[in-house]
């Protein structure tokens, strides 16, 4: 199963990214597919500040129309939202000994746990951080 990363939901989402129609085919390939996907939920709350955020973005997205686009992501019938199991801790222990993450990383190391946790079998994103995960396959689809 693939896994997607905020960058491709906030590609997909503003126009003016130069990876907007690569991001926005791959999302209605992944909604509209058979097959199984995800979304760590970290990422949906992540988009959810970028869009809206004034410095990110002029003029920022509505809160209403960001939630209304993603909750419209959440009716793809192959898609499992990930979050924590009992099994979190230790591999959230694990992934944060074996890659020694410091800052906003850590935040990188949740999305890379909860991929793990669920099996995920490969990551999509452009954020070159996430290579430090060595459990976790990553591709940029850019």
């Amino acid at each position: 199963m693939k896994a997607i990363d905020t960058n491709i939901l906030v590609y997909a989402e503003m126009t003016s990214s130069k990876c907007h129609k690569r991001a926005r085919g791959l999302l209605k390939s992944l909604a509209e597919g058979e097959e199984p996907w995800a979304i760590p939920w970290p990422c949906v709350y992540e988009f959810l500040r970028v869009v809206t955020h004034p410095r990110v973005f002029h003029p920022p997205m509505a809160l209403e129309s960001a939630l209304d686009d993603i909750e419209s992501i959440f009716e793809s019938p192959s898609l499992l939202l990930l979050s924590e199991t009992e099994r979190h801790p230790s591999i959230m222990s694990r992934i944060l000994k074996e890659s020694r993450p410091t800052g906003n990383i850590i935040h990188d190391a949740h999305i890379a746990a909860l991929c793990i946790e669920h099996g995920i079998a490969e990551f999509l994103t452009g954020d070159a951080d996430f290579i430090r995960f060595s459990a976790l396959k990553v591709t940029n689809p850019f």
